[in-house]
């Protein structure tokens, strides 16, 4: 190394180290802000309601990290929003919106419970694999239902993926109710896979299901994919500037699609493992509000796939917070969907003058 470069790295150093906290700084003050804010408007809120805001909005936050119950039961909810919302920000990253995950999760479920079912006789070691490809493969197969109208036909992915959430519901309650139904249920539930087709327990009871860690190593796997590979950089390409993708010989179409069909096989695996982790069968009802959370957790994350399962634990953290909220301060959980709505509001909203200061500049 020169005199020169010694005497000029120092410097450059200097000159960095502030650009990049500023840079920091920027990214992160507005969900700071953002979420101070909608617990503001929370807390007014609930005290037009008649209720204490203090009680109510402590509840929300510490329920997660007051008991070892707690902390399970937010991961538990974790697991099938981070990958909902995954469902959502791959497909994209092509320009495209899945607003199916809701009927995959459902079908990749479906197509779980079948296998845990019919083969409730075989050993864990070959009936819990096929319980999960097959869940994975259900999403695959309803997902491609919307990619094929949407390649072939040009139908818009937004009102195919959205009407097929209407017929899985349909699926749901026939297998529910005729195919493998549990008279004693009270409600359209399927009997109960084999002991084989469940996920291994960590820990002693209560205990998570080993769905989580399958969960996080599918995040990790998804994010470094869609940022280093080949197909990845082609995916953000084509969602990024189209037409210049299709100029340099990118299939923009059949990309689309295929992030639709990703999308849908993250959520049959969602599917797979709340039936195989949490439900041990397949019930009417199970996909929750886990679409609405997955579709904000993806724009709270503004797409970015490294930043998702960490923007949904803290979604998770607050629909738990949610049930307790409700217990010790009497107040509606739909409060909670408020503020995250609320959060991904001021976040957007942030944008406004950021692109104004731009401007004037």
């Amino acid at each position: 190394m020169s005199t020169d470069q010694q005497m000029v790295n120092p410097a450059s150093e200097a000159e960095l180290s502030p650009h990049f906290a500023r840079r920091v700084i920027g990214q992160f003050l507005p969900y700071v802000i953002s979420v101070i804010a909608a617990f503001g408007v929370g807390a007014i809120v609930i005290v037009m309601l008649g209720h204490d805001p203090v009680t109510a909005l402590e509840s929300v936050v510490t329920t997660s990290f007051d008991s070892r119950f707690g902390f399970i039961e937010t991961m538990h909810k974790w697991v099938p929003i981070v990958l909902c919302a995954l469902a959502f920000t791959v497909p994209l990253s092509t320009g495209k919106f899945n607003i199916g995950a809701e009927g995959q999760l459902l079908i990749g479920a479906t197509a779980g419970v079948a296998a845990g079912i019919l083969g409730s006789d075989l050993p864990m070691v070959i009936l819990l694999p096929v319980v999960i490809v097959v869940g994975i493969l259900g999403g695959v197969l309803w997902a491609s239902i919307s990619a094929v109208l949407l390649v072939r036909f040009g139908v818009n992915e937004i009102l195919s993926t959205v009407l097929l959430n209407f017929v899985s519901f349909q699926v749901v309650d026939y297998v529910a109710s005729h195919v493998w139904p549990d008279r004693g249920a009270g409600h359209p539930a399927t009997i109960s896979v084999g002991d084989g087709a469940l996920l291994p327990r960590l820990g002693s009871a209560p205990s998570l299901h080993s769905g989580v860690i399958l969960t996080a190593v599918a995040c990790l796997v998804i994010a470094i994919a869609m940022r280093s590979s080949s197909v990845g950089f082609e995916m953000r390409a084509v969602g990024s500037n189209p037409r210049a993708s299709l100029v340099h010989g990118i299939r923009t179409a059949r990309l689309s699609g295929a992030g639709l069909i990703i999308g849908g096989g993250i959520a049959g695996l969602a599917g797979a493992i709340e039936v195989a982790g949490v439900h041990g069968k397949m019930l009417e009802g199970m996909q929750s509000n886990f679409l609405i959370l997955g579709i904000i957790v993806g724009l709270l994350a503004r797409g970015n796939n490294y930043a998702v399962p960490f923007v949904a634990f803290g979604i998770a953290v607050l629909e738990v917070g949610a049930s307790s909220m409700q217990r010790t301060a009497q107040v509606p959980v739909e409060l909670v969907l408020i503020i995250e709505a609320l959060i991904l509001l001021f976040v957007l909203l942030s944008d406004v003058p950021k692109e104004r200061f731009k401007v004037g500049r």
